[in-house]
């Protein structure tokens, strides 16, 4: 009875854990398919989350809240589209400086925040569902769990099936031969960018109104970083991306919950273990030839019209 109810709090939590993660991977495949890198998750992420807290705080609408940090995520995206897709700026130096940047103004903006009691966002029950085994577990989550889940076979969908997902492949792939083709490279990849940015906010702001349920600087704690992993472990598929989002959630609430059963384990060692995985997952991708992950071609190097790579 222990190991059951034990092992539906561990699911339960690593679906409210995973859930910012989710997102931000998802949002992440999106513009890494289009061929550019952002390693900016890390600000965007917490950009969102302070902003929602915020939003949620003066308007006791914790939706609302979720939209803004969206909209803070696209906002930073916006930058990063604009200095890597239109200036063809370096995408590695420019997504550490939105990493900086993130990270600075929240810092300096959400100082009075820490420790402010927000609207958060409140688990939904549903019927029926919840009443099978372990059904608590999965059907008691608060509704961007259920919308995260659901993003999963949609993004496949628009990926894969429609017109848009074929061009974004091709942009990610070859920009030349797209272009050659009469695909509007610089504008899909502008797209992709700010969809990355608008869900990795979602996430962040997931991260302070139903997760954490608090703001403090630097709530994110390397999620960003995590999730830019998550992108290779899942091969830029989105319907891999769930399951490691939810395995790294697990990870990440492993330690509080063998403390709470009282096991003598090291709580700093526990909370070492996902970046621990992360380092092994990003080792393993150096070992491996990248086409084997389905990395895209043109990942990281910016198109310029009439010049060869």
């Amino acid at each position: 009875m222990i190991e059951a109810e034990f092992l539906a709090s561990l699911i339960a939590a690593s679906m409210r854990a995973g859930t910012p993660l989710l997102f931000a991977t998802l949002g992440e495949i999106i513009a890494e398919r289009s061929g550019v890198l952002n390693l900016g998750l890390e600000g965007v992420m917490v950009s969102g989350a302070m902003t929602g807290f915020y939003i949620s705080l003066v308007t006791g609408n914790p939706w609302l809240g979720v939209l803004a940090g969206g909209i803070a995520g696209l906002l930073l995206a916006l930058i990063h589209a604009f200095f890597t897709v239109s200036l063809k700026v370096d995408q590695a130096v420019t997504g550490l400086m939105l990493v900086l940047l993130g990270l600075g103004l929240t810092g300096f903006l959400g100082r009075d925040l820490v420790g402010q009691v927000a609207t958060y966002i409140q688990p939904i029950n549903i019927p029926i569902l919840s009443s099978i085994p372990y059904g608590n577990a999965i059907f008691n989550q608060d509704p961007v769990v259920y919308v995260g889940i659901f993003l999963v076979p949609l993004l496949w969908f628009l990926m894969n099936k429609t017109r848009y997902g074929m061009e974004l492949f091709a942009v990610g792939e070859n920009p030349e031969a797209a272009d050659t083709m009469g695909i509007p490279v610089d504008r899909i990849r502008f797209l992709a960018v700010l969809i990355g940015g608008f869900l990795a906010g979602i996430g962040g702001a997931h991260l302070s109104l139903a997760y954490a349920k608090v703001w403090t600087d630097g709530l994110t704690a390397g999620r960003g970083w995590i999730c830019l992993a998550l992108v290779i472990f899942s091969g830029w598929m989105p319907q891999r991306a769930i399951f490691g989002a939810y395995l790294f959630g697990g990870l990440d609430v492993l330690s509080f919950k063998l403390q709470a059963v009282g096991l003598g384990v090291s709580y700093h060692f526990m909370r070492m273990i996902p970046y621990i995985f992360t380092i092994l997952v990003l080792l393993f991708s150096v070992i491996r030839e990248r086409e084997k992950f389905g990395a895209p071609s043109a990942l990281g190097k910016p198109y310029i019209r009439e010049q060869k790579f």
